[in-house]
């Protein structure tokens, strides 16, 4: 077996890991495998990045167990066991589909005791993959999130699966060249993890609050020229975002820089309907197509009221209306009893309610993740 340690030097995470974690009890992980399933295959490297605090400033360093025959994969297990006692975290891509389930196989096999369950565990992957088409990425690759967020170009040509000829070729000529290929591969995967972190930034777009620090009122001209009326909210985000996002869903616009954004959302200046649920206490007028509680109808004529149904027992207003795609905010609107799309009027009063505007800037950015293209 040989480990090989090596500094990182500068680089560390773009992204406060602290929210989730303690640095210097925290382990970034990858394994290196000729298989999928860990009784058939061969565990042939493990790879950790962590914080030390020895000889000089913290820093980031990286170790490597690599096993240089099938025999050895006893001792980089024995020897990871050991130093990973003293951690508490884990951070990993896609770890909890594979390297862990794979790692807690080998130990059981080898009878080595660490449970990795005991480790609070943070996976990229799964924190990253539901915003995959906010994102506009074809699949949520560990090497996609690098090339979409721009990190260090890798000099790593290959995948894991290519690197396992690679492994048993070695393990036969012990081949100075293809050690330092399958030694690369783990490190720049580490080092890809200690980059693309950052993209953490993007789930936290949406589960930690935002606060809209600007509201103004726009003119812009659709396709056929006409012009039309929007509101811009200028954002204050949770966390500085890794690289630019704009994003568009149901005529809503998001762009995103560092730690501000915008959202353009349509203001609709128009007529619309309010429904009342409860139909039965209703009587509806159709000279003056709207519905009036029958406890005020009374002084209408019989021949000028009907019983309303639940398509007519409305009220009509002409006001300014924001869409919203569930009922956040009450009471709501729509242009017709059938039609799926909710509105609720911009008020004078909504207009000076900061924490309301905070709130719909959330809605509609869950509604831009939540609805599919």
């Amino acid at each position: 077996m040989k480990c090989i340690q090596k500094s990182l030097g500068i680089l560390a995470p773009h992204y406060q890991i602290e929210n989730f974690c303690v640095p210097t009890q925290t382990l970034f992980l990858d394994i290196e495998t000729t298989g999928l399933y860990a009784k058939s295959s061969v565990l042939y490297m493990i790879g950790c990045v962590y914080l030390s605090e020895k000889d000089g400033p913290a820093h980031w360093r990286s170790i490597q167990w690599f096993s240089t025959n099938y025999d050895d994969e006893g001792n980089v297990l024995e020897a990871f066991v050991q130093f990973a006692a003293n951690y508490r975290f884990l951070i990993h891509f896609n770890g909890n589909s594979f390297d862990i389930p794979y790692l807690q196989n080998k130990l059981e096999h080898y009878q080595l005791e660490l449970d990795l369950n005991r480790f609070e565990g943070i996976d990229i992957y799964r924190r990253i993959s539901p915003y995959k088409s906010f994102l506009r990425l074809p699949d949520c690759k560990q090497k996609t999130l690098e090339g979409f967020l721009h990190t260090t170009k890798r000099d790593d040509k290959y995948t894991g699966g290519e690197l396992i000829e690679i492994y048993h070729d070695y393990v036969l000529s012990h081949s100075e060249k293809s050690e330092q290929l399958l030694l690369l591969h783990n490190e720049e995967d580490l080092k890809g993890m200690l980059e693309i972190i950052s993209a953490l930034a993007i789930p936290d777009l949406f589960h930690l609050p935002i606060k809209v620090i600007k509201v103004q009122a726009n003119y812009y001209r659709d396709i056929n020229q006409k012009q039309c009326p929007e509101i811009i909210m200028s954002l204050k985000l949770p966390s500085p975002l890794p690289t630019d996002i704009s994003y568009s869903m149901n005529d809503c616009y998001f762009i995103g820089h560092g730690e501000t954004g915008k959202l353009r959302v349509p203001l609709y200046e128009e007529e619309m309907k309010y429904f009342y649920s409860n139909y039965k206490d209703y009587y509806y007028l159709p000279q003056e197509d709207i519905a009036i509680h029958k406890s005020v109808a009374s002084f209408v004529d019989k021949q000028y009221r009907e019983q309303a149904k639940a398509a007519n027992c409305y009220t009509r207003k002409t006001s300014s209306y924001l869409p919203q795609w569930d009922a956040v905010f009450t009471p709501f609107f729509k242009r017709n009893y059938d039609s799926k799309k909710l509105f609720f009027e911009l008020t004078d009063e909504l207009k000076t309610q900061r924490e309301s505007f905070n709130q719909y800037a959330h809605h509609i950015l869950e509604m831009m993740v939540l609805t599919k293209k």
